[in-house]
Order: structure tokens, then C-alpha cells, then sequence
């Protein structure tokens, strides 16, 4: 039934379209608009090469992609568009299933394929299943192949699967929508090794059911990665008994070894020791998700223009975590405003002042003082601009 699905994934390899720049590619093909929306008996077929079919480019385009994503998704995905009814039932289904016209499109780019699927007998009973678990259309959009596997012999299987580990459909609803590509990969070739690899590890059932809800992810990697990441973790001081372990193996996950020494590295170069580069990671594994231009900003910021010390900022890492300009320069005009007002001290802990979460914040330093400084809220709301502490601190 679902066999021409199943056969192979999407070509992600892209072939650059010919006149780039800003030039519409559609300029070049004769009668793309006007076929667009031709008819005949036959609505979708596979393209027997990688020509470009104006028809399809044409229909992808009004289906919102752009004149050169359209192009590119018609010419590698290697379909040809001959009339837009079965399309049209296709992009129907989906939202009637909740998909916007935004999630079409990020489907269309990288799944217009699934214009080929008969929408009654192969697309309505998956999206249904995953209607059922409670899966977002926005969600299934970002790794939609999921829509070309079989749902008696991939789909089923491997939810049952992650249910018997997880536990409950809300948590794994929930790492769904963290990762929602983990849920493509081969069932008894990579998921199944993988947890086996973790019990190997070391891992009890129950910190294996919260590291996969904290990242499914871990599910495509290979057993010899696994292993590693473990290995990592003990040089470090991280043993599986620690609860932060989960989290700690969550991010190593997505970091390769290389990028895990030049982060390292980076933060050294502050003036902190390997040790306290470890702790920090362990208390807030996410500074290691940072790039490095973000890092040095971040820090930079701090050092410089706040006063603080490098020792106390990564006493508190999740502090690096915190957007410069969407969270700690608005706190630091509140702050500011505050002190030139002599509401707040002019020495007070400043570290411990931006943490916590937004409501906390304004709550204590907003809307507390927003009676008798009306300036505080035009600073957190960016309207007043953070410029320094001067005699203020």
C-alpha cells in the first residue's frame, strides 16, 4: 500500500538554478504561468529526468514557494505536474489537518512529492494517526518524509516503540516536537541500537525515558557515538548517577568532539581554568550550544561594561543563555533608570539582579516602580537605550 512511499527518501542534494541572482526562472520557460493550472487525466507523475517542468514549477509557485525554490524542488524531487486537481485534494488534506499555508510551503520544499500521494488512502490515515497523538501540523511540517513512511510498518511500530520507553503520549508528544526528525530513522537498525547502547551505558530505564524526552535525538546516532559521549562525560566528572547527566548527554548529542574542544578553548582563553569550564557545562550544558561570536559578545559585554568577573559570570553560566539584546541590555536600562531614580541601591549585585525569569523581573523592577518612573517601562521596552552604568554604579 505504501510501497512507492517507502522506496526511497527525498534527493537532498540541490542543483543550482540556471540565471541566479534575482532573475525569475519561470522568465525562461515558455507558458509556466498559463499551464499551471491546465488540466488532464493524469495529475502528478514522476518526471523521468531532472528537466524542469514549468506546469509543476508553476503550481508550486501558487502554492507559495518562491520562483527558485520551486524551481529547485521540482527539478531534484523530479515530479511533473500535469494537472493541479490530485495536487490540489493533497494541499486540501493538509489543512484540513491544521496545516497553515506556511507549513505547506516548508513541506513543498523539501517534500513536493507528496503531490503524488493518492491523499485518501495514503496521506488521510497517517495524518490522522498523527492527529491522534496530538502531533502539530507545524511540527510534522519541519521533517515531513515522515509522511512518506509506512504506517503499518514504520510509523505504528515506532511510536509503540517510544511508548514502551517514554511512558506517556504527552511526553512523547512533547519529544516529538524537539526533534521531529528522529522519528524517519530505521526502527530495528538504528533506534533499537541505540537505546541498547545507552542501557550499556549505564543508563536506567527511567533516565533513558527523561534523555529521550529531553532529546530524541540520541536515537540517530550510532551505538560507537553513544559510547563516546559516555566516555566524554566521565572524563569530565559527569557519571550517570549525577541528575544532570540527562542534559549534559542531551547537548553532547548535538556537539561534535572538535566543536567541544574549540569551545572550550574560547572559554579558557577568558581566564578560566578547564575545571571551571567543566563545572559551568554541567550546571548549564546549553553555553556549549553557543557560537563562538555569541559567546565572546556575551562575555565581552559583561566584563567590560558591567564590571563583573569572569569567575562569578560562569558561577552563574546561564547567564551566557540570556539574549544581549532582547533580555540583559533592557534589564540593564531598568536597572540604570532605578539608580539615576535612587530606587535601588547603586550597588546592587548586578548578576543576580538580570537573572531569573521575565515576569520575576518586572514584577520586582518594572511595574513595582512604573507609577512614579514611567521611564522604566520605556526601557524595557527597548525605548530607552541601555548606555552604560556610569556614576550611577
Amino acid at each position: 500500500m505504501f510501497a512507492s512511499f517507502c522506496r526511497r527518501r527525498l534527493l537532498l542534494h540541490i542543483r543550482k538554478i540556471s540565471g541566479g541572482g534575482g532573475t525569475n526562472p519561470l522568465q525562461s520557460i515558455p507558458g509556466a504561468i498559463h499551464l499551471a493550472h491546465s488540466s488532464s487525466l493524469t495529475a502528478v507523475s514522476s518526471a523521468p529526468n531532472s528537466e524542469l517542468c514549468p506546469a509543476t514549477v508553476s503550481y508550486l509557485i501558487s502554492c507559495g514557494l518562491s520562483p527558485a525554490a520551486a524551481a529547485t524542488a521540482a527539478t531534484t524531487q523530479k515530479i511533473r505536474i500535469l494537472s493541479t486537481d490530485k495536487a490540489d485534494d493533497v494541499c486540501a488534506l493538509l489543512r484540513d489537518y491544521g496545516f497553515t499555508d506556511a507549513n505547506i510551503v516548508r513541506t513543498l520544499r523539501s517534500a513536493a512529492k507528496l503531490l503524488i500521494a493518492d491523499p485518501e488512502r495514503i496521506l488521510r490515515p497517517k495524518l490522522a494517526f498523527f492527529a491522534s497523538l496530538g502531533f502539530e501540523p507545524r511540527k510534522l511540517a519541519h521533517s515531513p518524509s515522515l509522511l512518506r513512511h509506512s504506517l503499518d510498518k514504520h510509523l505504528v511500530p515506532s511510536i509503540q516503540f517510544l511508548r514502551d520507553i517514554i511512558g506517556t503520549d504527552d511526553q512523547l508528544r512533547i519529544a516529538f516536537h524537539r526533534r521531529p526528525r528522529a522519528l524517519t530513522v530505521d526502527l530495528e537498525n538504528i533506534m533499537r541500537p541505540a537505546v541498547e547502547a545507552l542501557r550499556r551505558g549505564g543508563l536506567a530505564e527511567a533516565a533513558i525515558s527523561k534523555l529521550l524526552v529531553i532529546e530524541l535525538g540520541v536515537l540517530m546516532l550510532s551505538p560507537d557515538r553513544i559510547s563516546k559521549i559516555f566516555q566524554d562525560l566521565k572524563e569530565i566528572g559527569v557519571c550517570t548517577a549525577d541528575s544532570r547527566f540527562v542534559y549534559c548527554f542531551g547537548m553532547m548529542c548535538n556537539v561534535k568532539r572538535e566543536t567541544w574542544l574549540r569551545k572550550l578553548s574560547l572559554y579558557t582563553s577568558f581566564g578560566l581554568s578547564e575545571g571551571e569550564v567543566f563545572n559551568a557545562f554541567k550546571t548549564q550544558p546549553r553555553i556549549l550550544s553557543l557560537a563562538d561570536d555569541n559567546i565572546e559578545k556575551k562575555v565581552r559585554f559583561l566584563l567590560d561594561e558591567l564590571k563583573l568577573g569572569i569567575h562569578d559570570i560562569m558561577s552563574r553560566p546561564v547567564i551566557l543563555c540570556y539574549s544581549l539584546d532582547k533580555c540583559i541590555l533592557p534589564r540593564c536600562a531598568v536597572l540604570s533608570v532605578l539608580m539615576r531614580e535612587g530606587k535601588i541601591q547603586r550597588d546592587v549585585k548586578l548578576l543576580q539582579a538580570l537573572l531569573g525569569y521575565s515576569r520575576g523581573f518586572s514584577t520586582k523592577y518594572v511595574f513595582k516602580h512604573a507609577d512614579k518612573v514611567p521611564d522604566v517601562v520605556k526601557a524595557y521596552e527597548g525605548k530607552i537605550k541601555f548606555q552604560g552604568f556610569g556614576c550611577n554604579r
